[in-house]
């Protein structure tokens, strides 16, 4: 919901700071800022909960700390209720003033308590101590970055490239304080690893599809929570579908939206079932030829991606949250992260149930610069909120306690999903192969063409203070025939691609591009009544 920008340190520089904060922009509607000596301290706020008094930054009641907030809480009704009986008196109905009551009721121990996508600081006027803290996944993103007598804190790396720092980031799962001197004291407060270790898998499929149904209807069901109109990212595969059916049996106002070439199969399949609901669906169309090294010079400077593969989507990610935001949609759901946590990845059923394991565990501790840095940034980079339900910390538990058996069977990936919701699902949504977003949409090979490019681009926005392009971790996996240790030495060794390999990428890319005009020079022109047939 919010851009966040902090300043901490005798040197602060105003006019830096300003900088830093103007570079967050497209992350919100309005600037809220506060300056004080060694302090600054602000926000680019997108106005969701309680838009006209959730200004940021936050000061408590006794004026003792000051937050800077960027996120939801999806609790927080139940945390209001629990700390109005604990005596707290409220000024607003936002989740922002219900954070920081948390803290001064709970302390540290407050992140136990929270449920949501959010990362945030909370400094102590007096001292400039600052208290960090990320949510479990990694969904909203906090970098910092320290200069001489000043240490900066920001939610994209881009707004810290300015100080010409090297950045690092606040890792998913943490917590800890900055102190007077600015050394920082992180830790993790939940154990991705561990998660669910204490309970027994659940093997039963009945059990299983059961707690698999009830845990994501819940978890979609908080993140409609708002009097907006929601926006679901639908795809037409089987994970972007199931969300757009609980919008639009539980939210009033829902719309979808669907990228990609006007006779893909995520175009056939979106428009049937959009159809099929009711739902308003708004079809961005792009032809290959309509992407252009402009484009994906933009979705670089937007994305801070550092994997090629994660580029081309988002590439393709872009357009999607550039008509939403058109639209004037500012909260939209997403179906990412549930090939990670069902087994909607071929290496997951390559290999042992063991190595399985570690496979998944290794992916769900990246998504945070991966899947969730380009949702985060695609989106916000419009002023869009995207929530992912598919991650909430409850349902990543219980894929956890899931054996490989019951998320790859009789051939499907995500079988226990897909058994959780037959009655729900559409049969020819349910049957649906997984297809890679980049991929069905029919644009992927065009962004391809630019690949080369990607790590010059790249280093052009001062991205790699942060860290470099690196090759994809899947190619390399591939490679090393799914050995997770062979695989990250391998790309420690080999962070990029040779200029050979690029080649040979670049003639594919070349060749595929080619293919649809040496089609239209040889293929006699169908009839205008011909068109491609909607699937099932």
């Amino acid at each position: 919901m919010c851009g966040i920008v902090l300043s901490l340190g005798p040197e602060a520089d105003p006019v830096i700071f300003r900088r830093m904060l103007a570079v967050l922009a497209p992350r919100g509607e309005v600037t809220e800022t506060r300056y004080e000596a060694g302090l600054l301290a602000g926000t680019r706020r997108l106005r969701v909960v309680d838009r006209d008094r959730a200004v940021q930054p936050w000061v408590s009641a006794d004026e003792r700390w000051l937050l800077c907030y960027n996120g939801e809480v999806f609790n927080h009704h139940q945390l209001r209720a629990q700390l109005t009986g604990l005596g707290h008196r409220f000024r607003s109905a936002s989740d922002t003033e219900v954070v920081l009551a948390a803290f001064a009721q709970w302390g540290e121990q407050m992140v136990t308590r929270l449920r949501g996508e959010y990362a945030f600081a909370i400094v102590e006027r007096a001292t400039g101590r600052a208290y960090l803290v990320r949510d479990p996944l990694g969904v909203k993103p906090l970098y910092l970055s320290r200069t001489p007598g000043c240490l900066h804190l920001a939610s994209e790396v881009k707004a810290l490239v300015r100080a010409g720092a090297p950045v690092v980031e606040v890792p998913p799962g943490h917590h800890g304080w900055i102190d007077a001197d600015h050394q920082v004291h992180l830790r993790p407060y939940v154990d991705l690893l561990s998660l669910g270790a204490d309970a027994p898998m659940v093997t039963d499929p009945d059990e299983a599809a059961l707690l698999v149904r009830t845990t994501l209807t819940d978890s979609i069901q908080v993140r409609l929570d708002t009097d907006l109109t929601v926006g679901v990212v639908l795809s037409g595969g089987l994970d972007s579908s199931l969300v757009l059916l609980h919008a639009a049996q539980r939210h009033p106002d829902c719309v979808a939206v669907t990228v990609g070439v006007p006779d893909s199969p995520d175009v056939a399949y979106a428009r049937r079932l959009a159809g099929e609901l009711g739902v308003r669906h708004e079809v961005v169309e792009l032809r290959p030829r309509d992407i252009r090294l402009a484009d994906v010079r933009e979705a670089i400077r937007i994305s801070e991606l550092t994997e090629y593969g994660d580029i081309i989507n988002a590439v393709v990610s872009v357009p999607i949250f550039r008509r939403l935001a058109e639209l004037g949609v500012k909260v939209v759901l997403t179906g990412d992260g549930s090939d990670e946590l069902f087994g909607g990845y071929p290496m997951y059923h390559e290999v042992g149930p063991e190595v399985a394991r570690r496979l998944f565990l290794h992916k769900i501790r990246n998504l945070c610069r991966t899947e969730l840095q380009r949702v985060d940034r695609t989106s916000m980079g419009f002023g869009v909120e995207a929530r992912v339900p598919f991650l909430d910390l409850a349902l990543v538990e219980l894929a956890m306690r899931l054996p490989i058996e019951l998320k790859m069977r009789e051939g499907q990936e995500k079988w226990i999903v897909r058994r959780a919701f037959a009655d729900l699902l559409p049969d020819y949504i349910r049957r649906r192969p997984k297809n890679p977003m980049s991929y069905s949409s029919g644009l992927h090979e065009r962004a391809r063409l630019y690949k080369p490019l990607f790590a010059r681009l790249h280093r052009t926005f001062g991205y790699h203070l942060l860290e470099p392009v690196r090759r994809d971790f899947d190619s390399v996996l591939m490679s090393c025939d799914n050995d997770l240790d062979a695989a990250i030495a391998a790309g420690r060794a080999r962070r990029d691609y040779t200029v050979l390999e690029h080649a040979r990428d670049l003639v594919g890319a070349a060749r595929w591009n080619a293919a649809p005009m040496v089609r239209r020079l040889v293929t006699p022109r169908r009839n205008r009544g011909d068109g491609a047939p909607l699937p099932g």
